[in-house]
């Protein structure tokens, strides 16, 4: 039953898309309908301003992070990782599907990574570095993002055990689904790469 209520609480947390009310109330337009359409923090910095970006992605890593919080140790803290494996699957299933959109929503990148933090903090910045460094030396967001979960899945088998790596391994489903297209193109040779250490050292010297 605790599996139940934490999907439940968790999707209706990650149903709370911020970047439409943001990008709404700073251009009138909807996010759903300029660039890439996606309603997450890149798409909104790309169309609005960084300040906008910024604050899409620390609602997305609350409206995770919270509520695995809550999950981990107060309502179900007998049952630890898990709980918090659980309800951040919750949380990315409803930042990517979420209902009230007709189950169209962003990539869960920033829900993933909150998600993994709460059920480890230590093993879950692991993955995320890891995702990082995939990220620089291939020039594709897509596949640091995709690298993040599935890094993560020995990790959720020793907090969980195979419940914990199951778990994680359809995080990781959801994230290969949701990039898929951009996966097609890396293949196809039109996706276009990002250079993230050459954007950072030019953020440096701009400062």
């Amino acid at each position: 039953m605790f599996r139940v209520l934490c999907l439940v609480i968790g999707y209706a947390c990650g149903m709370l898309l911020a970047a439409p009310l943001i990008v709404k109330r700073k251009t009138g337009k909807d996010i759903f309908s300029i660039g890439s359409g996606n309603p997450g923090m890149a798409n909104t910095m790309r169309e609005c301003d960084f300040a906008a970006g910024i604050q899409v992605l620390v609602i997305d890593l609350l409206k995770t992070g919270l509520p695995c919080l809550l999950a981990r140790f107060i309502l179900f803290p007998d049952y630890g990782a898990a709980a918090a494996l659980w309800t951040g699957l919750g949380a990315v299933l409803g930042h990517n599907y979420p209902a009230w959109h007709s189950f169209h929503g962003g990539k869960g990148v920033a829900a993933t990574c909150a998600m993994l933090f709460c059920a480890h903090p230590l093993m879950g910045t692991g993955a995320m570095l890891a995702g990082m460094v995939i990220t620089f030396l291939t020039k594709y967001l897509s596949v640091g993002a995709l690298f993040i979960p599935a890094a993560f899945i020995p990790a959720a088998w020793h907090l969980a055990g195979p419940e914990g790596a199951v778990l994680t391994a359809v995080l990781t489903a959801v994230m290969l689904q949701r990039h898929l297209e951009d996966l097609k193109r890396i293949r196809k040779g039109t996706e276009k790469q990002v250079d993230v250490q050459a954007l950072l050292r030019k953020k440096l010297k701009k400062k």
